[in-house]
């Protein structure tokens, strides 16, 4: 009994070692011939000390390797909600019948291959799409691919349409004197102004007492309180870790890539200031790979800190070492779930763990380790330098502070907004937003992404609380709002939302990677003369499975998901079927 022990022993121990660039690994041999190959697989576990079972579950789960080979030009065209809504999901097998080759597949030549992803985080010009690594989106798809003047367009620098920049300045008779400032949408506080200051002469305690002042929840979607997580971490034996969640994946949300690309030297202060309250030593940042601008912007930006000497070793003369490492995800909406995410910065598969122990005690490589959303890390050295009492005052007493609102395509005024918590809905989307634009007309709003909801028109003059919208049956998650017209038929919203169900699903648990699939062929069905109304009444069974049997929060939002919307379209979706 003592030797398979000890290869067991062994084994955990081997996996826990930093395998941070697994996932880059994978990415330079893919580069090379357009794939991943067992060859390819047993050279990397032979570098990294792997069992190339490890190394074989990483590369056949990620999308960006398990696609098959990928051309010498690719294609990712976005199927997020946004995208879909703005064409009705044309701009997909339009693309087809331009570069000649179909969604999920490679030319026979090699030329050209075209890969389907859920957000590209340009939903504010949607459809979009990355020609490489260079952006595209909106009216300027018409042409891309049959235009002759599409490709010197790709030449020039920013040739996607550029964001308009649009805030909701906290009013002049809010509780504090300045706003709070996150990526210079308001305000204009600089990076790195309270960092050298807090690591020369201030203490772990008096940060952390100011993020617990101020009340600062987790702004990723879950919401859970900064300082009760970064106090469980600190309260545990190191080595510590801080993770910075950057794998912004919920269509219909793009904050946090204008955070990454527009402001990176805001993030990696609060990512450090996180640091020095727990205890940790090293910083890592996960970003999707569908944000190649915002990685390397981070990685300019962390080199750019090192010669500042903000990271380093002896931060600014104290005796506190700090540095950060900058990692690139490879195609996975679960791996924005904070236990999903810790396998993916280690460069496994990145599934979901049942909970407890928490990545609190036991998370980056099996290490105590903090995991905050780069929004939330952007608003720490704000509270740090004016006081959690004054962010504290904003917003509502059950949810304090400031939240960026990322409204979509078809609002006539698209954008990112910087709200206070409370403010109703309406004020988002008719004051701000400014409605929809001309002919469209308002049928159902997405809240908070593919895991939040819809509302109707006539619910929207609920505020931005995550208690009164989960009452109502959506969740706010990310805080981003879709709108969606009346000319989008009610059964095509519904297959989009339980595709997205079945294309990202980890497929940890059978009730949401069966579930989801499931949910496809009732929707399909929905469509088809005699069979709408049972396959509407088989959704209830099927969504109350989801509910409380996934592991995770995936199944049961995409269960509060398609709830909302057979709510909202229920007597449209009868009618389809006769």
């Amino acid at each position: 009994m003592g030797e398979p022990r000890e290869a067991f022993v062994e084994l955990q121990e081997r996996l826990r070692r930093p395998g941070t660039r697994m996932l880059d690994r994978l990415r330079q041999a893919q580069a090379e011939d357009g794939r991943v190959d067992a060859e390819d697989l047993e050279r990397a576990a032979g570098e990294f000390g792997w069992p190339v079972a490890a190394v074989t579950g990483a590369a056949s789960y990620y999308a960006d390797f398990a696609e098959g080979r990928r051309g010498r030009r690719h294609v990712r065209v976005c199927e997020g909600t946004s995208c879909f809504v703005s064409t009705q999901g044309q701009h997909i097998p339009g693309l087809e019948r331009a570069l000649g080759v179909r969604l999920g597949e490679c030319a026979p030549d090699g030329s050209v291959s075209l890969q389907g992803v859920r957000c590209l985080g340009y939903c504010y010009d949607s459809p979009a799409v990355l020609d490489g690594e260079q952006p595209g989106s909106g009216e300027q798809l018409g042409g891309l691919f049959g235009d002759p003047r599409a490709a010197e367009r790709r030449t020039r620098p920013g040739w996607v349409e550029p964001l308009k920049m649009r805030t909701a300045q906290i009013p002049h008779a809010s509780a504090v004197d300045r706003p709070v400032v996150l990526a210079g949408l308001v305000g204009d506080e600089g990076p790195w102004e309270v960092w050298p200051g807090v690591v020369a002469s201030g203490s772990p305690d008096q940060v952390m007492a100011e993020v617990a002042a101020s009340g600062l929840r987790g702004r990723g979607g879950a919401g859970f309180p900064v300082a009760k997580k970064w106090s469980a971490t600190a309260q545990e034996p190191g080595p510590r870790y801080v993770v910075a969640n950057g794998d912004e994946g919920d269509p219909g949300s793009f904050c946090d890539r204008l955070l990454m690309e527009g402001d990176p030297h805001r993030i990696l202060e609060g990512l450090a200031l996180a640091a020095f309250a727990v205890g940790a030593r090293h910083g890592l940042i996960l970003i999707r790979s569908e944000y190649p601008t915002a990685a390397e912007r981070l990685r300019a930006a962390v080199s750019e800190a090192r010669e500042s000497g903000h990271l380093g070793k002896r931060v600014h003369g104290s005796d506190f070492d700090f540095d950060v490492e900058v990692v690139r995800g490879a195609g996975s909406y679960v791996a924005g779930e904070e236990t999903a995410l810790l396998h993916a910065v280690a460069g496994l598969r990145a599934d979901v763990r049942a909970r407890p122990p928490y990545p609190t005690s036991h998370g980056y490589l099996g290490q105590p380790t903090a995991v905050n959303n780069v929004e939330t890390l952007s608003a720490v050295p704000w509270i740090v330098r004016h006081g959690g009492a004054g962010y504290a005052r904003l917003g509502h007493p059950d949810e304090p502070g400031t939240k960026l609102v990322c409204l979509s395509q078809r609002f006539r005024r698209p954008g990112v907004y910087e709200v206070e918590y409370g403010v109703p809905l309406r004020h988002l989307v008719e004051d701000l937003g400014g409605g929809l634009r001309e002919p469209h007309t308002l049928r159902a709003v997405q809240v908070g992404g593919p895991l939040g909801g819809f509302l109707t028109p006539d619910q929207l003059d609920l505020p931005l609380l995550s208690r009164p919208l989960a009452e109502a049956g959506v969740a706010l998650g990310h805080g981003s709002l879709v709108a969606v017209d009346s000319a989008l038929p009610a059964a095509a919203i519904l297959r989009h939302a339980w595709a997205f169900g079945a294309a990202e699903s980890c497929g940890a648990c059978t009730p949401c990677r069966v579930g989801a699939r499931r949910g496809v062929e009732l929707a399909e069905r929905i469509g088809e003369p005699a069979q709408a109304e049972a396959a509407l009444a088989a959704h209830e069974p099927l969504l109350e499975v989801l509910t409380v049997a996934s592991l995770c929060a995936f199944g049961r939002g995409v269960s509060c998901a398609v709830r909302s919307l057979l709510r909202i379209y229920s007597d449209e979706l009868r009618r389809t079927g006769e």
